[in-house]
């Protein structure tokens, strides 16, 4: 029989033979959200899911040797503090890569400071489309374009009764706003879908009710909502309250997840793009990476609906990881040329890049999925 100093002392071996061991430095990786601010609930559930992919990736023994750790930058909701989060980042923290920086219009603005300094980003949530057209060959993304989006809802237009015949827009007033009414609006007309009023809406407005008033008597039978999770949650509100007749339908893949504690008036149903579906994780094209996810979210305690867009970040993260595994070198030259060469399965589907934007300062796009799900009476179901 084992001593009990023997026992205790094997135990101990056991123990550290489980947990990685790491070289002394570990592998800064930026990352810039809204933490606070008008569009703070998506940058947490972003960030969150960010949390899930480093600590996995740490648990099965870390990049290259190293422990990766993330460095976290609160972009306030703000494009001016989104460029002061990159600085940040590229030059007192000196990450070799970075994150973000979930609104088009943070992350519009931080590019320039990309190729300054010349470290890579990865886009997990912007979809206007100047940004990859820009001839930034610093950027890669793997959200879905507005563009891709809208084309991937025109394959559902079929299985709405009664159909989409005319149509208008509430948008929030900047580029990603802008540019998905701009492209939603190009393929409904391809359709021979009638185009309504639009309207749109500051992004810190805390009230919808003026332009959804003047929604209301359109003749319209769908509206379009393009905004964060806190406007659409008050806009299908205010639209229930008002008893607006069109059906609503959101895009840029947030969900208004207060609607499922609190939902609105009984038989309301509204209609939601989204780029990962937690609800039917079981049907995603890697559903063992998607289910994994969904049970380390759970198991960290946050809120399940936050799945949706807090997928984003683990599957940013994990893009980033595989380029430092394949460059075998944490350095921002090196990562982006690894960048070209990824194929990761990730939550949403396969990630990997194609060329976007002007000849020789091309960046990367990835070609996601989209999923459409019903909201009503609090219980979603998949469309």
């Amino acid at each position: 029989m084992l001593s009990t100093k023997r026992l205790l002392a094997s135990l101990l071996v056991g123990t550290l033979a489980s947990t990685p061991v790491f070289a002394a430095d570990p592998i800064k990786i930026g990352v810039s959200q809204p933490l606070t601010g008008s569009v703070a609930a998506s940058g947490n559930y972003v960030t969150n899911g960010a949390k899930i992919a480093a600590a996995k990736i740490n648990e099965d023994g870390g990049l290259l040797g190293r422990e990766v750790e993330l460095i976290i930058e609160d972009n306030k909701s703000n494009p001016r503090e989104a460029v002061n989060a990159a600085e940040k980042l590229i030059l007192r923290d000196e990450v070799p890569v970075i994150m973000g920086a979930w609104s088009s219009t943070f992350t519009l603005a931080t590019m320039p400071k990309l190729e300054e300094y010349g470290v890579p980003m990865v886009v997990e949530t912007s979809s206007s489309s100047k940004i990859t057209k820009a001839g930034n060959p610093w950027v890669f993304r793997i959200a879905p374009t507005s563009e891709m989006e809208a084309q991937a809802f025109a394959k559902k237009l079929e299985t709405f009764d009664p159909p989409i015949k005319k149509v208008d827009f509430l948008s929030v007033n900047n580029d990603w706003g802008l540019g998905a009414s701009q492209e939603f609006e190009e393929m409904f007309k391809e359709h021979g879908i009638e185009i309504g009023r639009k309207e749109t809406v500051a992004p810190s407005a805390v009230d919808l009710s003026a332009q959804l008033s003047a929604l209301k008597d359109t003749g319209s039978d769908t509206l379009i909502m393009t905004s964060g999770v806190e406007q659409l949650t008050l806009g299908i509100r205010q639209a229930a309250e008002q008893q607006l007749p069109q059906r609503i339908v959101t895009t840029g893949g947030s969900f208004p997840e207060p609607l499922l504690e609190s939902p609105g008036p009984d038989g309301y149903t509204s209609t939601h793009l989204l780029f990962f579906s937690p609800w039917t994780a079981d049907s995603a094209v890697y559903p063992e990476v998607a289910e994994g996810f969904v049970k380390a979210w759970n198991d960290a305690g946050y809120s399940f609906p936050g799945l949706s867009e807090g997928f984003r970040g683990y599957d940013g993260i994990m893009t980033i990881a595989a380029a430092i595994k394949d460059a075998g070198a944490a350095e921002p030259e090196a990562i982006r040329d690894a960048l070209w060469g990824v194929e990761v399965k990730g939550v949403n589907g396969d990630i990997s890049f194609v060329k976007d934007g002007p000849e020789g300062k091309e960046s990367g796009q990835n070609e996601p999925n989209v999923y459409v799900v019903q909201l009503k009476d609090g219980e979603v179901s998949a469309q």
